[in-house]
């Protein structure tokens, strides 16, 4: 499989939003209108709003990674293996500080840090609906909080459908006094177990700077 470049993806992610339409039943419901001629109702995918478990191993960073990538936004930064991972400035997005690709594989990652204090489970609701903008099928399918480096997390797997891929999102929520960060991975679902673990490895390098 040709690796897909963090800026096609994004490029996809984009376009997607407007290959859906929306539309209202002459009952007044809202629906989804799929390019296939399928639809669904824009409410179908909420549910009951479940107690968010937390898990009770604490997660520190690996031991190899080494190199502090520090936000120019906020007092966070991140731990990462810089023999593993290659990383910049966010140039593709707008709304992102940092992108990252895994220096051997189809696996991507971004953060997003803003100024603004935000709950974390504000935080779930704004990350499933950004991203349903764009993959309306999105779901949350894995949650729980995470104590990182000392850090109450939230960690979301997301899946989702563009463009005929299965992609999913993982990553960890994370907001004090002095801003918020979103740090995510994503690639396509099928190579997510077998990613995971340096996933984990990148996601448990997020540190407070005091």
């Amino acid at each position: 499989m040709k690796r897909i470049t963090f800026l096609v993806f994004c490029l996809m992610i984009a376009g997607f939003s407007q290959a859906q339409q929306r539309a209202v039943t002459e009952t007044g419901d809202e629906v989804i209108l799929f390019e296939d001629g399928t639809w669904q109702y824009q409410d179908e995918d909420y549910q009951e709003e479940k107690e968010i478990p937390t898990n009770p191993t604490e997660f520190e960073k690996d031991k190899k990674s080494t190199f502090l990538l520090k936000s120019n936004r906020f007092n966070v930064g991140i731990y990462l293996n810089p023999k593993v991972w290659s990383f910049k400035k966010a140039i593709d997005n707008p709304d992102a500080e940092y992108q990252f690709q895994l220096k051997d594989g189809d696996l991507y990652g971004m953060v997003i840090t803003e100024k603004v204090e935000i709950p974390l489970e504000t935080l779930k609701t704004i990350a499933l609906e950004n991203g349903k903008a764009a993959a309306p099928d999105l779901k949350i399918v894995q949650e729980e909080y995470r104590t990182v480096n000392g850090l109450k997390v939230l960690l979301l797997q997301m899946n989702g459908t563009t463009q005929g891929i299965k992609f999913s999102y993982y990553g960890y929520y994370y907001s004090n006094t002095n801003g918020t960060i979103q740090f995510m991975t994503y690639t396509s679902q099928n190579l997510l177990d077998s990613y995971r673990a340096e996933c984990d490895k990148l996601l448990n390098g997020l540190v407070e700077i005091n």
